[in-house]
């Protein structure tokens, strides 16, 4: 949860990042999505001269529900949420810009890497990258929001920004192993094992291939745990004091994360740790993590110290 002076630029940038969407999802020439993705980051830097330019249009687009038409409508009315975007200050616009940027760039790399590569990514440095585009940005993002909502300096230090990289890479990875069979089924895969095995349906009683799935798993488990010291580092990077909403946010996503990796840890066969379960356990032990700066410090040490093992487990 971010606080109140937060939430209108989090609200114009996520609105932004659906549009970033759109053009990735529903222009269908790549040459022509690849610029209009860049098109549409780059004319937010006209901000600091009071105009910007009219988003690109999408002549043909591929869309197939109401839910893309609803997307489109959003495109379509761009400039309304750029008039919220232009009456933020130039450190926030900065920061929503930013976001902006490294999200389509990010977008642009995924969709020529995916194309060249038939649907694979061909080793753990591509899946990190890949991850860093989707939700590493995002946590740089959230950092730099939250600081500067607090009066803080913004602006990350190396080590600042590499942390938050690799939070968003084990959170992703939790979205990557949780679907590795529906990728499968739609002609997409995060690990070159598996590039034989696009487009089939692991359900359907290969016991070959639900082992393949297993260890792509398990790799890539033991990959996100051993992104867990990043964490701790992060939040204490958000220079959070007293009670803080947002403090006790960043303790139930951790925990909400330690609770899906322990049912994948299961899946996979590695030995389970124990944690809370229910999530009244979870809210019970975000709530103190509300006011108390030491407790929050101790439950992520718990979830680090558990992951750590837990990778050792592993591979």
């Amino acid at each position: 949860m971010l606080p109140a002076r937060s939430a209108l630029p989090a609200a114009v940038a996520y609105l932004y990042c659906r549009m970033l969407d759109t053009y990735e999802d529903l222009v269908p020439n790549s040459a022509e999505r690849d610029a209009s993705l860049q098109s549409f980051a780059a004319r937010l830097a006209a901000a600091d001269h009071g105009n910007l330019a009219q988003a690109p249009a999408i002549a043909d687009p591929t869309d197939r529900d109401e839910r893309d038409r609803a997307h489109l409508l959003l495109v379509q009315r761009a400039q309304l949420v750029d008039r919220v975007f232009l009456s933020f200050d130039r450190p926030t616009r900065s920061v929503v810009r930013d976001l902006v940027r490294d999200m389509a760039d990010g977008m642009r790399w995924s969709s020529v890497t995916f194309e060249t590569q038939g649907g694979v990514l061909t080793d753990e440095a591509q899946l990190a990258q890949y991850c860093r585009h989707v939700l590493g940005n995002p946590v740089v993002f959230g950092v730099r929001l939250l600081r500067l909502s607090h009066g803080a300096n913004p602006e990350l230090t190396p080590e600042e920004r590499e942390d938050a990289m690799r939070v968003g890479e084990m959170v992703q990875l939790a979205n990557v192993t949780r679907d590795i069979e529906k990728d499968l089924r739609r002609g997409i895969a995060y690990d070159a094992s598996l590039r034989h095995d696009l487009g089939r349906d692991p359900s359907n009683g290969d016991g070959a291939l639900a082992e393949r799935c297993r260890g792509v798993r398990e790799r890539l488990l033991r990959m996100a745990l051993t992104r867990a010291p990043s964490y701790g580092r992060i939040i204490d990077a958000l220079q959070l004091r007293g009670w803080s909403v947002a403090r006790a946010s960043g303790v139930l996503m951790l925990l909400f994360t330690e609770r899906y990796f322990r049912g994948c840890a299961l899946r996979v066969g590695v030995p389970v740790w124990n944690g809370p379960a229910n999530t009244v356990s979870l809210l019970a032990r975000t709530f103190r993590s509300t006011f108390s700066q030491r407790g929050a410090a101790r439950e992520i040490a718990r979830v680090e110290r558990a992951f750590m093992a837990a990778s050792r487990m592993t591979g």
